[in-house]
Order: structure tokens, then sequence, then C-alpha cells
């Protein structure tokens, strides 16, 4: 979808300012949040495909105005909402108000977790069948404007580029975030040149590898 994540290649937000000596976490409430929202995913009621999309589905207004853990703590609401285990009555109140439900994994233990991330969750799988592109071809992607989940950027639709990369198959977001099956298919890492993405005022010697799932291309003519 055409969601405010979608920044890329975007004018008017202002330079991205590095912050020396960032620390991981701003706050303790930021670190709680990234335990809640990974021990919460570990419970198997939604993919990290699902996840992503709840959060980039956030309204413009909200995700632009929130910061990294409060847009990870929002998209988590969505999710607990929508699999039933908090009410909309629970959240008003700020607790349970009722027994948890149960859930196809039990919960992760602390001790646990560090083991869990360690393994994390390999995306690779088996290919379908043989992959349409190789090394050095020239691809175009779709002009694409789904309104569900995709990773292909805005800036790069309906953009021609070079096959640089045949990363394997793996699972496809664009179905596996709406519960329609993991669907693999062969990912490419293709290149761009600036001036093929933003036009001839940008910069001749840039040049941007955007990783992409087979049915985003084409062979260009």
């Amino acid at each position: 979808m055409n969601g405010a994540q979608d920044l890329g290649g975007m004018m008017g937000f202002g330079p991205v300012v590095a912050e020396p000596d960032e620390p991981m976490f701003h706050g303790d409430w930021e670190k709680r949040a990234l335990g809640v929202t990974l021990a919460c995913g570990g419970l198997g009621l939604w993919s990290i495909d699902e996840s992503r999309h709840a959060r980039e589905s956030l309204p413009p207004p909200v995700y632009l105005t929130s910061s990294y853990y409060a847009i990870w703590t929002r998209g988590l609401t969505t999710l607990l909402e929508r699999h039933g285990l908090v009410g909309a009555d629970e959240l008003a109140a700020g607790q349970s108000l009722r027994p948890a439900p149960a859930t196809p994994k039990p919960a992760v233990s602390a001790p646990a977790m560090a083991a869990a991330l360690a393994r994390g969750g390999p995306c690779r799988r088996g290919p379908a069948g043989p992959a349409r592109f190789a090394l050095g071809d020239r691809v175009r992607t779709l002009n694409l404007h789904p309104t569900g989940h995709t990773r292909l950027p805005r800036y790069a639709r309906g953009r021609t580029g070079v096959i640089e990369a045949v990363h394997g198959a793996f699972v496809f977001p664009d179905s596996n975030a709406h519960g329609a099956g993991e669907n693999p298919h062969w990912c490419y890492g293709v290149v761009f040149s600036g001036t093929e993405l933003w036009g001839a005022g940008a910069d001749p010697t840039l040049s941007v590898c955007v990783d992409c799932w087979e049915p985003y291309l084409e062979p260009a003519a």
C-alpha cells in the first residue's frame, strides 16, 4: 500500500540528522515496547509481514508524528485487538478485564528469549520453479499501487534496472501479510541509476540497489 512510511525519494522532510553517540534506547519504555512486541510476536498469531503492515497502515498524521517505538506499540495494539488478545474495553481501561485466551504457542520465558532471538525466523524457502531472471538481465518494475502490503517502494515502480544479485526464494510479504500463505518467490537485487529513479537532475554517479520479488518484475523492452 502507499503508506506514510514509504518516504524514499520524497522531498520536503528535511535531512536525516544522525544523533552523535545515540543510545540504543532513549527511555525504559522503549525497552519495554521492544520486549513486549517480540514476546507477542512469538505467540504464533501473526507473521512479521502482518506486523509490518499493521505499523505501516497507521494513518499518516499518526505515523508521521510518532516516534519509532511509539509506532511499534500502536501497531501491536492493532494486532492484539485484531486477534482477540485484548478488547476495546480493556484498552480503554488500561488493564486486563478477563482471562487471557489460549494462543498457538506458549509465551516465551525471559531466559529463553535470547535463544529464540538468536534462532530468528528465516524466510528463505525452496523455490516453486526456476528463476525467471539471471545476473545482468535488464528488467522493469511494474507500476503497482496495491491497497494491501508490498515491499516495492514507490520511487522504484515503473523503472528499469539490472539484476545484480539472485538471492534465492523467500516468503512473499504481499500475500503473507494478509494470511494468504507464504507463496515463496525468487528475490533479486536490482540496481537502478539515480537518473532513472529521479530524472536528469539527479546525481549521475548515484545508484540504488533494491531487493525485488519476482512478481514485481518484467523483462525490459
